[in-house]
């Protein structure tokens, strides 16, 4: 098996640096699908004049969005700034969708600055035209924590509506399993446990999601370079559940694209956007490569492997890229 990912984009300049040369989108510009279905563009989420161009006349039932946390364009901002930047796309939000939508947010909470920027973040959409509905937490596989304190293993997902959107609850069972063990039973004179007894195709999603598997370099769905990438069975079970084929999706985070591949395997269109070039260019990459050969992501490779084929690690210097020459015909 081939091993080349990118590394944390975020924190690479050097390698930002030798992508930027082959991104199609600089801040400001809106790539148009050739099939008609979807929108992707580079821009800020508080932009109100850029997302009004960017949403044109669409009017999305259902709001994804995926911020980074406490960062506006990979700079540190206090928690008030943070929270004030939310408003204004939250705002932009808001004015863009549907009378009837759904919003979703996901949003963490460090266990080391008072759960911070949640609780703030929630107290300002108190004063937003939204229901609260649920507080929704996936459960990842790996953590992080110290030896003095629990595991972090969860993820927060926020579900607010305004009016009142679809909700299809046929869509929402799933195959979430029974995790407890215990209740035994005798059966046929065979003690069994409930596990054993546990399959149903009637059991329905709860707002505890722990049967989602997190993104890791062996899946076929991996963007590596991508540092909050979700997996594509969530955003799928969120638009199964609150949209129908047909509607538009709009996604404010763009980031690896999983709001755009999941609305294309499901039959919605796509609205999204993202400040980066560099994002807004591996959405379009995810998307071409998934139309043209079914696969999800680039398992343990990266987007930019036609001009970029491979990474290298080099002693005190970051990674080094081994480029190739490639006619601007087969770049865009």
């Amino acid at each position: 098996m081939k091993n080349n990912p990118l590394p944390r984009l975020d924190n690479s300049p050097e390698i930002r640096e030798l992508l930027a040369p082959f991104c199609r989108l600089q801040p400001g510009d809106v790539w148009d699908d050739p099939e008609g279905r979807h929108r992707i563009g580079c821009s800020d989420a508080a932009d109100r004049d850029r997302m009004r161009e960017l949403v044109a006349h669409t009017k999305p039932t259902l709001a994804i969005h995926d911020p980074p946390y406490n960062l506006v364009a990979f700079d540190l901002r206090s928690i008030g700034e943070f929270v004030e930047w939310c408003r204004k796309w939250i705002q932009n939000t808001t004015e863009f969708i549907a009378p009837d939508a759904s919003l979703y947010v996901w949003l963490g909470a460090d266990q080391n600055d008072g759960f911070q920027p949640l609780p703030d973040f929630m107290l300002m959409m108190r004063d937003q035209p939204y229901k609260a509905r649920s507080f929704i937490t996936m459960r990842n596989q790996r953590g992080y924590g110290t030896q003095k304190n629990w595991m972090a293993v969860r993820q927060e997902l926020l579900y607010y509506t305004k009016g009142s959107p679809v909700f299809n609850v046929d869509a929402e069972y799933t195959d979430i399993p029974k995790i407890l063990r215990g209740y035994y039973k005798e059966v046929n004179g065979q003690k069994t446990e409930n596990l054993e007894r546990s399959k149903s195709e009637n059991i329905r999603a709860g707002n505890v999601w722990v049967d989602i598997q997190q993104v890791f370099y062996r899946m076929d769905e991996n963007v590596s370079g991508c540092y909050a990438q979700k997996p594509l069975k969530c955003i799928e079970r969120i638009i199964a559940a609150s949209s129908n084929p047909g509607d538009a999706v709009v996604d404010f985070f763009a980031h690896s694209g999983a709001t755009l591949l999941a609305a294309e395997k499901l039959g919605r269109r796509c609205v999204t956007t993202d400040i980066d070039p560099i994002y807004a260019e591996i959405c379009i990459r995810r998307l071409e490569r998934y139309r043209r050969s079914g696969h999800e992501g680039w398992q343990n490779g990266h987007p930019f492997e036609l001009e970029l084929p491979s990474f290298a690690e080099s002693s005190g210097a970051g990674f080094v890229a081994h480029e190739v020459a490639v006619p601007h015909k087969l770049l865009f």
